[in-house]
């Protein structure tokens, strides 16, 4: 089953000139799906008309098997979104950041606290619960952000840059709790530019170019596509968007 689909989605911010062109990928049930491409590629215009900031001009964005207009509270409630700059309510710890969420989801308080509780110890952020938001480091702040997301258990991750500010222990936890989401049945749209950290744990690579996707499939078919059938993700990747092959 496909938790996501884009079908042919022409779109940006004018009709004239669009950032994407034609793009269509699916992420179903229990994938993480790699999202790739160097600045300026479309990535995060892809985000934003997934979340529904941004409509397609032609095209259409199917999540949790509607479209926004379809159905705007099924779709939205199918997803969870960590964006790349953190945005935290300055007055609100980070514990009440946790609550808020909790509640405005309608979560089981015999379910979310413990939940809080494991996410505040696998982020090493429990020392810091009760901290506001202008008395922690960026990272942290990604890290409450990240929280937020894990606590909804939603059937479909949106994450754009989710390593950016975090340190290797950091990085390493959200892995692992990727990796347990996907395992428990969600589903993961993630952008970085970190190939490395993403790379063992996705079936499916999206790779973008000028708002064109390059290639969509698992990294046997990067590998073919860029003409290095042993490479790795990285230089498989880099060996497409600097040859301009397959445009």
């Amino acid at each position: 089953m496909s938790v996501l689909i884009l079908d042919k989605v022409t779109g940006g911010y004018s009709v004239k000139r669009p950032v994407l062109q034609d793009v269509s990928f699916q992420v179903e049930k229990g994938q993480m799906v790699a999202l790739i491409g160097l600045n300026g590629a479309g990535k995060s215009t892809t985000m934003k008309h997934i979340l529904g900031i941004l409509q397609a001009h032609q095209g259409t964005v199917r999540v949790g098997g509607v479209t926004l207009e379809e159905d705007a509270g099924k779709y939205r409630s199918t997803f969870a979104y960590v964006p790349e700059t953190p945005i935290l309510y300055d007055e609100m710890t980070v514990e009440e950041h946790l609550r808020f969420t909790a509640m405005a989801y309608g979560l089981d308080k015999g379910e979310a606290e413990p939940r809080m509780r494991e996410l505040l110890d696998v982020f090493q952020m429990t020392p810091q619960k009760d901290k506001l938001p202008v008395q922690l480091s960026k990272g942290m702040k990604q890290k409450v952000m990240i929280m937020n997301a894990f606590l909804v258990r939603p059937k479909l991750y949106l994450i754009d840059e989710p390593f950016l500010g975090l340190d290797p222990l950091g990085i390493r936890s959200l892995v692992q709790m990727l990796v347990q989401v996907k395992e428990e049945g969600s589903s993961v749209l993630v952008s970085s530019h970190i190939l490395p950290a993403i790379e063992p744990h996705c079936e499916q690579f999206v790779v973008l170019q000028q708002g064109k996707v390059l290639v969509s499939g698992d990294l046997k078919d990067v590998q073919q596509k860029a003409g290095m059938p042993d490479a790795g993700l990285e230089d498989a990747f880099l060996s497409l968007v600097t040859e301009g092959r397959a445009i």
